[in-house]
Order: C-alpha cells, then sequence, then structure tokens
C-alpha cells in the first residue's frame, strides 16, 4: 500500500508541474483542472496516512489486516 501511496503523491507532483507549464502557455482552463486534481490526488494520500481519533493511519489497518 506505500507503493501506491507514494506513487500517488508522485502523481500530484507531476500534475501539479504540468499545470504550470499549462499556466505559461496561457491555457489556464487545463492547469485550473490540473491543479483540482492534483489536491484530490493529495487528499487522498492524507485520507489514508493521518490517524484517527484513536491515533492509528486507516493505511496501517490495510497492511496488518491478514490477506
Amino acid at each position: 500500500m506505500s507503493v501506491v501511496l507514494s506513487l500517488l503523491v508522485l502523481a500530484a507532483i507531476v500534475l501539479l508541474a504540468g499545470a504550470v507549464l499549462q499556466w505559461r502557455r496561457g491555457d489556464r482552463r487545463k492547469a485550473l483542472l490540473l491543479v483540482i486534481l492534483a489536491l484530490v490526488a493529495a487528499l487522498n494520500v492524507g485520507i489514508w496516512t493521518i490517524p484517527d481519533a484513536s491515533g492509528e493511519a486507516p493505511v496501517t489497518k490495510v497492511d496488518s489486516s491478514p490477506a
């Protein structure tokens, strides 16, 4: 699961870089959509990694559950 989250973070960084390139080319709409997509990806990583009230992150629950 940590590999998936790492790839998602890298994808969010690439999406932000693409948004900057689109902004410089003048395509503001695509740039905004890329930023929104990067934020969604970052929020998904946050949801999986931020601990809940019990102090345990959902990603640790998935990694420790039997297959």
